[in-house]
Formats: C-alpha cells, structure tokens, sequence
C-alpha cells in the first residue's frame, strides 16, 4: 500500500546502466565525475531534478526494478549526508523490491521478463565496510575524524563495484560494518549470482575526488537523500549516544567530524540523478 508520507522525489525516464564496468584511475590521475548519460562527459552544472509529488515505497521500488536488465547485474546508488537516511531507504527498499520481483507486481525495465528467477533479487550493500580499520587509523593519526573521506578504502570499494558487474557466476563477498564494535567485518555480505541489483549506500558516491569521481559512472542510477540539518543532527546525537558516547561528546563529533563530512557531501548534490526528502525510519515502518 502507497503511504502518502512516503518521500518525495522527482520521476524521470531511468537510463539503461552501462555494460561495462569503468576502469580504475591511477592514482594521482586527472579525473572529471561522469554525468548520469555520458560516463566519460564532464559533470553537469545543472542541479538534481525538483521534489514534486508523494511517492510511496513501492513507486520507489518500481523505479529501482525499471533499472534491471535481463542477464546483467545493475547497481543503484543512494547517498546523502551523515543522518540523512541512507541505509534506513537501502535496506528497506532492497527488501520490497525483491518481494515485488517474486510477485507479479514487478514492472520489468526495459527488456526485462516476467517470473522470479529472470528477475532476480535485490541486495543491500553499505559502503561503510570500507572503513579503515581503528588501529589503521590510529597508526595514520586520523582516528579522531573517523568517517572523513580520507578514512576509506575508496580504490578497494571501487574495485568491487567494478566486480560486481562481470563476476555473475559466483557469489563475490563483501564487507559489512558493525557499529557495535565500530569495525568492519570482512566477508560478511554474500551477493549471489541471482542478486541482480545491487542497493549501494555511502556519503562518498558523487563526490569529484578520485578515485571516488569513479563510482558514479557504475551506477545505473544515484539517488541523494535529503534531510532537514535539524534533523539529521538530532539522529546522529542520539545514534552516538546509543554508542557509547556522552551526550556532549554526541553532539560535539555530530557537528563537527560529521559536519565537516556533510559539507563535502552537500556539494556532490547536484551530480545525483534525483532526490529523495524525508527518509524517516518511521514512515518506512508504517509504510509497509
């Protein structure tokens, strides 16, 4: 059922992804961050489409199912700040879009069949098992702005986007990130032959740095989750809190490390295909 809360977003005609993967830069190489139709072409100056309407989950995951392809795998980026959302619409939306490809609710993307086993599923997979680990970090003296885009493998995560797209006979593993004890946990995402679109979420997807600046030209689509800073603020103080940290210390690292970090993201904005606003774990709940 199509909950009126639900995000809005703006609809336009979906890409078809492109069929080979883009190659890893050197490092130290002049990059220029892929627009959506061009992967080569410079980005465009223009913003993400405007908000208009109330979609509900199952319109989002209707334009997520548009993007598969027949004997390929996709991979959908969603990205935004610290406390936008990311994760709580990635999971989510991984969950409802594999229940509609076992359904016959599915509307197929171009060229796509009907019946579960053509489809596919969908799988969630959170950039953030490419963290550093701690006593990496300690060792390289930047413990204390964990989360900064320097405190990522970023040529490892790329190199397994690029996997993704040409190893399909095989389950390739990834690694997920446990914030219990605020480490990654090596191998722990199994992505199956018949996980055919890949619901990839991090802060770093469209920012023009390399080897970043990589990732968007992979993506069959970007989608940029965009929350009130009041708000995000207020879910990042109480997710620290629920960490460990003090709430002094919960609101200091949430408007600084994590503020810091937003700027950064805030900028890549613009390179998203389109934006989604309100992602609440609430409205997700109820919306199902």
């Amino acid at each position: 059922m199509t909950d009126p809360r639900w995000p809005a977003t703006h609809t336009r005609s979906s890409r078809t992804p492109s069929k080979e993967p883009v190659s890893t830069p050197e490092p130290g190489a002049a990059e220029t961050a892929p627009r959506e139709t061009a992967p080569s072409d410079p980005v465009s100056p223009v913003a993400a489409p405007a908000l208009t309407g109330l979609p509900g989950l199952d319109a989002l995951a209707q334009r997520a199912i548009t993007l598969m392809v027949p004997g390929r795998r996709v991979i959908l980026g969603i990205t935004g700040s610290p406390g936008a959302g990311k994760t709580t619409l990635a999971v989510t939306l991984a969950a409802r879009v594999t229940e509609l490809l076992a359904s016959d609710a599915a509307s197929p993307g171009d060229g796509a069949s009907s019946g579960a086993d053509q489809r596919g599923t969908a799988v969630h997979l959170p950039m953030d098992g490419y963290h550093l680990a701690n006593a990496t970090l300690d060792r390289l003296g930047n413990h204390d702005r964990k989360g900064a885009i320097d405190t990522f493998d970023g040529w490892g995560f790329v190199a397994l986007l690029n996997r993704l797209l040409v190893e399909l006979d095989h389950t390739v593993y990834a690694p997920s990130f446990d914030r219990s004890v605020d480490e990654g946990i090596a191998g722990e995402i199994a992505v199956t032959p018949d996980a055919r679109l890949v619901i990839v979420e991090g802060n770093y997807l469209l920012v023009d740095q390399s080897p970043w600046s990589s990732v968007a030209g992979l993506l069959a689509e970007s989608w940029f989750c965009a929350t009130s800073d009041e708000e995000r603020l207020r879910r990042l103080v109480d997710r620290h809190e629920r960490h460990g940290r003090s709430p002094e210390a919960a609101a200091e690292w949430a408007t600084t490390v994590d503020g810091a970090n937003a700027l950064l993201i805030e900028a890549s904005r613009p390179r998203a295909t389109i934006v989604v606003s309100g992602v609440d774990a609430s409205i997700i709940q109820s919306a199902r």
